[in-house]
């Protein structure tokens, strides 16, 4: 089966009863997707995705492909004709109705058991709505069980009494849930005022399970300002997700009470845990966990490290190279030789080729002379 060399938008229509006709989505997989491994990927759905799918989308390539986040299959719904109807609510009640019910009722009952169908999607789901459509994501909030874990508010043209609505359904939630909320100060004067008001509500709330976000950005409009919130909004709710970067590294990893090896096990744990999906070892992460093992001078993490670097990348440089690092360190040197020869058939990743190997070898070759 020939895999995805990059991400590219796929266009599909479905049929819906609940709106009497047809739908037309554009869908983009993860780059090298493939349908039939044992890999389930986060779930984005765009709303106005006329307009909103193609940032929302590459900014999500963009990012995974640099490992900041998960691959993530993204669904876009064109609304071009329908917006208005589709986000239509009672002015009474202030709750969808009419082709609004209609159209709340789809997202649920057709949409998403269509993309759970096709793809291969896990349970963690984000939502994305600009003005009128970041108004009608929230109403998904007030189910029993939420559809969605991370709602993303770029602007919302929110309905009466839905902020005093979000502040008792956000005090009360009982999951994980990460919510963004975006303005800007060259927004749309009313709108600006609205989220604003619904910022301050929000942000006294204390419930450890909601995580919240709020940006007011300078120097951009009611339409910049979804080029700039997009890119924050998934840095917040992937903010566990990410690399160990050198601040991590600093002030978690090297004064965490466990060994380096613990800290990367209970990590990788936390992120399954939150998300509800498994991340794979990266390398950035290894090498990090390395350099506190030497730091700390913690043979038996670094030689626990080799071990799950060797089962995890067994056809990689990799395995040889940490292999070595182990070996060296706890002064065999004969044997540390033998895996970084090794290493030399083996594929190179992205920081271990053979030059290192090389290296290594003649460091080992030089240290064993001496």
């Amino acid at each position: 089966m020939a895999l995805n060399l990059q991400a590219q938008a796929i266009y599909e229509t479905i049929d819906s009863y609940k709106l009497d006709g047809k739908r037309e989505l554009k869908i983009q997989l993860p780059r090298n997707y493939d349908p039939e491994a044992k890999l389930d990927y986060p779930l984005v759905i765009v709303l106005d995705g006329d307009y909103l799918f193609e940032p929302v989308a590459g900014n999500i390539d963009y990012q995974a492909y640099w490992e900041d986040i998960p691959d993530c299959i993204v669904v876009g719904i064109k609304q071009g004709a329908t917006r208005e109807d589709d986000f239509y609510y009672d002015n009474d009640t202030f709750f969808p109705s009419h082709e609004g019910a209609d159209f709340y009722e789809f997202m649920g009952a057709e949409l998403l058991p269509y993309i759970e169908e096709n793809y291969k999607i896990s349970d963690f789901r984000i939502i994305v709505g600009h003005d009128l459509g970041a108004n009608f994501i929230n109403y998904f909030l007030f189910k029993d069980q939420p559809l969605f874990r991370a709602y993303i508010n770029l602007s919302p043209d929110l309905a009466p009494e839905m902020v005093k609505r979000l502040k008792e359904r956000l005090s009360n939630l009982q999951q994980e849930t990460f919510y963004y909320l975006a303005t800007a100060d060259e927004d749309i004067k009313a709108l600006n005022a609205a989220i604003k008001d619904a910022d301050a509500n929000i942000n006294v709330i204390e419930n450890p399970k909601l995580h919240y976000k709020f940006d007011n950005f300078v120097d951009a409009n009611h339409y910049s300002l979804v080029g700039r919130g997009i890119p924050k909004a998934l840095n917040e709710i992937f903010a566990l997700y990410k690399p160990i970067s050198g601040k991590e590294y600093s002030e978690k990893l090297l004064t965490f009470e466990g060994s380096p090896y613990e800290y990367l096990i209970k990590k990788y744990e936390d992120i399954e845990y939150f998300y509800g999906f498994e991340k794979k070892l990266i390398e950035n992460d290894i090498r990090a966990i390395a350099a506190a093992c030497n730091k700390k001078d913690d043979l038996e993490s670094l030689e626990q490290l080799s071990k799950l670097v060797k089962k995890e990348f067994p056809k990689s440089m990799l395995s040889a190279y940490y292999l070595g690092v182990y070996h060296e360190k706890e002064g065999n040197l004969k044997k540390a030789l033998q895996r970084y020869k090794s290493g030399l058939l083996l594929e190179p990743s992205q920081f271990i080729d053979k030059e290192v190997m090389l290296e290594k070898m003649y460091d080992v070759q030089d240290e064993m002379k001496n």
